[in-house]
């Protein structure tokens, strides 16, 4: 969550990377609209406690602030915007299809349409966000598919993709502010293309490596193996450019828990992407998203997702105990016990933990290339953090690694370049 301060726009953004893309053109939009003592709560309905803790930021911020006008968007105020209005701190209230024109002509205390039956635009075409080193570029919104864990379609609608050409000229745009490392991002970013007839995401990235030779680093946020396309794989083992680190939406190491949860991969399929991915990129590294405590999951699927860190070779885990979001079909399943939900959690938590410890000892002694950020740290190719200490942020360096501290690499002093 990102902090307010009276007299300006501000924008506190919950959940994803999408988020943080369209919370950047709302404030723009806002200012553009000559608004002032406005705080736009920007929330995320991914788990029952995100919304929660939207609920609670916007009491905070009114007790701090009661001058401030308080507006209420994303997906849990898409999904439950009655809720939301129904709060007294909250002004107004509007959906994730009315983001676009939020401020651009007058509108009812509560803009919600169903985002199913009216026309959604395409991702936003904002190529940078504030006080961020690298610039984030949504080139895709929305989810066709029904995981019976998730609530974000009906919040998001259905998948739309920015055309290519948007998407290059976006890509021109941070290039002339001087940005140096570029993130793809989006709600189901490998169904890029889908709704257009192509190209798919490999051939997006192909066109703007080939196009920006410029650009220094592209990277790609969270991505379904399974959807990864053969362009994809292809840009990976040939592009130097292209990051060597993908964020896996993995969920479970199980296959009934997979059935279960309607996801379209089988345990077998995310170790070949990982065994094959490999094999043509060794310095490849992998994150990836699970849950803990699915309905019906016995100990023994609990320990085959367990037993992905290591058969998947996974470094950065999302930890995801799992939560009961109403109006999906999990919350009916039968239940795990909270107990032991919590202590599977914990436990690939230290797994992933002691994985990044001998991802971080490996790197030891060697000399990476870094993206500094503001305090103090960098950003290897394989998106470890490293501590750089007093080097101005944007800037790409070679650092020789010394030490870690279990969490992030630590670089030589007066060894960057």
């Amino acid at each position: 969550m990102t902090a307010a301060s009276p007299r300006r726009v501000e924008v506190i953004n919950f959940g994803c990377r999408l988020n943080l893309v369209e919370g950047e053109a709302l404030r723009r939009a806002a200012q553009a609209a000559g608004k002032f003592d406005l705080v736009v709560v920007n929330t995320c309905a991914v788990t029952a406690e995100a919304a929660r803790q939207a609920r609670q930021a916007i009491r905070r911020l009114k007790r701090a602030a009661p001058e401030r006008e308080i507006a209420v968007t994303g997906c849990a105020a898409q999904i439950d915007p009655q809720g939301f209005a129904s709060m007294p701190e909250v002004g107004r209230v509007f959906g994730n299809g009315e983001k676009a024109h939020a401020f651009a002509r007058p509108a009812p205390r509560v803009d919600v349409a169903d985002i199913f039956t009216r026309p959604q635009p395409p991702p936003p075409a904002v190529e940078s966000v504030e006080g961020r080193t690298r610039a984030f570029l949504a080139v895709q919104n929305g989810c066709e598919h029904r995981c019976t864990f998730c609530i974000i379609p009906f919040g998001r609608g259905v998948s739309r993709s920015m055309p290519e050409r948007r998407v290059l000229a976006a890509v021109e745009t941070c290039l002339a502010k001087g940005v140096k490392e570029i993130v793809l991002t989006g709600v189901d970013l490998t169904a890029y293309g889908n709704d257009l007839g192509g190209p798919n995401l490999g051939r997006l990235v192909k066109a703007i490596l080939r196009t920006a030779p410029a650009l220094a680093r592209l990277r790609l946020s969270s991505i379904d193996c399974i959807e990864a396309d053969s362009d994809l794989l292809e840009a990976l083992a040939s592009e130097p450019r292209l990051m060597p680190y993908l964020h896996l939406s993995l969920q479970s190491g199980d296959d009934m828990i997979l059935k279960r949860m309607k996801r379209r991969h089988s345990r077998e399929d995310a170790l070949r992407f990982c065994r094959e991915l490999r094999r043509v990129r060794p310095d490849v590294v992998f994150g990836a998203d699970l849950i803990a405590g699915f309905p019906t999951e016995s100990g023994a699927m609990f320990e085959n997702t367990l037993a992905l860190v290591e058969d998947c070779g996974l470094t950065h885990l999302h930890v995801f105990p799992f939560s009961a979001r109403p109006g999906t079909p999990a919350a009916l399943m039968p239940r795990v016990e909270a107990g032991v939900i919590a202590a599977r959690a914990q436990r690939l938590r230290e797994a992933g933990e002691a994985a990044l410890v001998r991802h971080l000892a490996a790197q030891l002694g060697r000399r990476l290339m870094l993206l500094t950020e503001r305090g103090g740290v960098g950003r290897t190719e394989d998106f470890t953090r490293v501590r750089v200490g007093d080097v101005a942020a944007g800037r790409i360096i070679a650092a020789d690694i010394v030490g870690h501290d279990g969490k992030m690499l630590v670089a030589a002093r007066g060894a960057m370049h």
